[in-house]
């Protein structure tokens, strides 16, 4: 692990080559898994303020699950998380011509119909964000659905922290982005 700032760093995320690869995988982060995506309270909050402006992209089965049990719901490690439809997909996610799941999240955001974006945890995935001793942990999470997503990142020798620069900018400042591209440089002399 490698330490900067009050994070606590896998060498994964320095070492391991990856680009989302929509075409192969489908976006099954957003289908597949054991529970709904982490969310904050704050986003939990933020979200249900611009609901009504996605309300109309969302599928008539995610309309009648959030109408039922609301955008979220506790899982069984205690965590806050989004509301799937039958154990798999997100009430927040879509399908487009492709057969490509999205977020309608997402997409509402970079049209500028709403201020908020996609929680987090989605934004960063595959990197998952945990707490220990006081520091935040982050690690990647390998899973089979992302095998395109590596061969992707060495065909075109992208690192993980640089795929994902956007959304760690977001979560933790310029700043600390700068210091985890300075130890890369260290980390392959």
């Amino acid at each position: 692990m490698i330490q900067i700032e009050d994070t606590l760093i896998s060498e994964d995320i320095f070492e391991t080559c990856f680009v989302c690869d929509l075409a192969k995988c489908k976006g099954m982060c957003c289908v597949e898994g054991d529970a709904g995506a982490p969310l904050t309270h704050e986003e939990c909050e933020a979200i249900k303020e611009v609901l009504p402006e996605i309300w109309g992209d969302l599928s008539p089965k995610a309309r009648e699950l959030i109408e039922k049990q609301g955008i979220a719901y506790i899982d069984d490690d205690g965590e806050l998380v989004t509301s799937i439809i039958k154990g798999r997909e997100c009430v927040f996610t879509y399908f487009d011509a492709e057969g490509i799941c999205r977020c309608a999240i997402d997409h509402a955001f970079r049209e500028g119909r709403i201020s908020v974006q996609k929680p987090i945890s989605c934004h960063l995935y595959p990197i998952r964000l945990y707490r220990y001793n006081g520091f935040t942990a982050l690690n990647y999470d390998r899973w089979s659905v992302c095998h395109s997503a590596v061969r992707s990142g060495k065909k075109d020798g992208i690192k993980l922290y640089q795929f994902l620069k956007e959304p760690l900018i977001r979560k933790f400042g310029e700043k600390w982005y700068q210091e985890v591209c300075e130890m890369a440089e260290l980390l392959t002399r």
